[in-house]
């Protein structure tokens, strides 16, 4: 197989980082912590509570963190972490990248679905989730629950890093023909743009008219290592379509949705979710942005799999109507296809999904 000059690196590659000293982590790696195209980050021993979010500039996080901090906690053992509050935590993962292998971060699906503000912080760093080029050093995580509290510990895995070489992403010539061979959207028209191909909102809903939830306030604590153990109707309010396919999300809620497209990302692909338009600022979609290669299963005879929409309003309430445009897919070529795709055999929570709540809830 040919590795190509530009391309995000398949779990293969991701292996052989960490033989080379690339990658290096305190303890063993877990089952299944390198995905086809990404590596879970894991938490350290310690979080630091923090009087608010902060760039390094031309510091380290280490000597921001002596001047920020003003608690101390030990997630040996868990703890929780608290609604409006800022942490820090080291994360178990530290880097020492070659000069032409840059990175970029993002929650988990998991994460992003308990609204959960994460972003990976690196030393010497002027913006979040971007590591550059040949950096070596350690990694932080800021977290921020903004819906419901959240018990972690050491080793939970909330973010995820992947690694490219050089620029790989896809012009919209080239999503265009990609999207004609492969069917990236199941729409007749897709609408392309700025590289990205367009994603809009279900509000149809399903056969009883579920369109989404809301996150409930005052709720009891997340553990997010559990899987299936929370009553649903205890954190999520239902929505129902409303008469005029439309909902109005209040000022700092937060919604699930789902796309009105199943998505598909080819076994030689790797996506990500980014806003449609940065100048529709009342409205903040998809936390956790990266799509897999394999995500919808099309080779293995499936139609795609709808998008689940992270949705937070901001200061003033917003309408949305059904089949309004709320993001957009940016693919990016893999150096080499992954050894294992998205879904098969790797524990994957959401594939083939519709509406879903994260796997904590039964």
């Amino acid at each position: 197989m040919t590795t190509k000059a530009a391309g995000i690196l398949p779990d293969s590659h991701i292996n052989r980082l960490f033989e080379q000293g690339a990658l290096a982590s305190r303890a063993p790696l877990d089952e299944h912590q390198i995905q086809p195209a990404s590596l879970d980050l894991r938490l350290g021993i310690k979080a630091f509570r923090v009087r608010a979010s902060f760039l390094p500039g031309n510091a380290t996080v280490e000597e921001k963190l002596e001047r920020l901090t003003f608690h101390e906690i030990d997630l040996s053992d868990g703890a929780v972490l608290e609604t409006g509050c800022v942490y820090i935590v080291p994360l178990m993962e530290s880097l020492c990248l070659p000069k032409d292998i840059s990175a970029s971060a993002n929650p988990k699906s998991s994460t992003g679905r308990l609204d959960i503000f994460t972003r990976v912080i690196c030393d010497h760093s002027g913006s979040f989730d971007r590591i550059p080029a040949g950096y070596e050093g350690p990694l932080y995580l800021e977290i921020s629950p903004s819906t419901f509290p959240v018990l972690v510990r050491t080793g939970s895995r909330l973010a995820q890093v992947r690694f490219r070489r050089g620029d790989s992403s896809l012009d919209n010539n080239a999503l265009l023909a990609l999207h004609e061979r492969e069917t990236l959207v199941t729409t007749a028209a897709p609408n392309i743009h700025a590289r990205g191909i367009g994603v809009s909102i279900d509000l149809t809903g399903d056969k009883t008219g579920l369109v989404g939830y809301r996150g409930k306030r005052h709720t009891a604590v997340v553990d997010v290592d559990r899987k299936a153990g929370l009553d649903r109707t205890e954190f999520w309010e239902p929505i129902y379509a409303g008469k005029n396919r439309e909902i109005i999300l209040d000022p700092n809620e937060f919604y699930i949705l789902v796309s009105r497209e199943a998505l598909h990302v080819p076994p030689d692909y790797a996506a990500e979710m980014v806003p449609f338009d940065p100048l529709v600022g009342e409205f903040r979609v998809h936390y956790a942005g990266f799509f897999d290669p394999g995500f919808g299963n099309i080779e293995a005879g499936g139609e795609g799999a709808r998008g689940v929409l992270e949705v937070r309003s901001h200061e003033v309430p917003f309408i949305l109507e059904h089949g309004q445009l709320v993001g957009r897919l940016v693919y990016e070529a893999m150096l080499e296809r992954p050894e294992r795709v998205y879904g098969y055999g790797l524990g994957s929570n959401y594939q083939a999904q519709g509406l879903k709540l994260s796997k904590h809830f039964r």
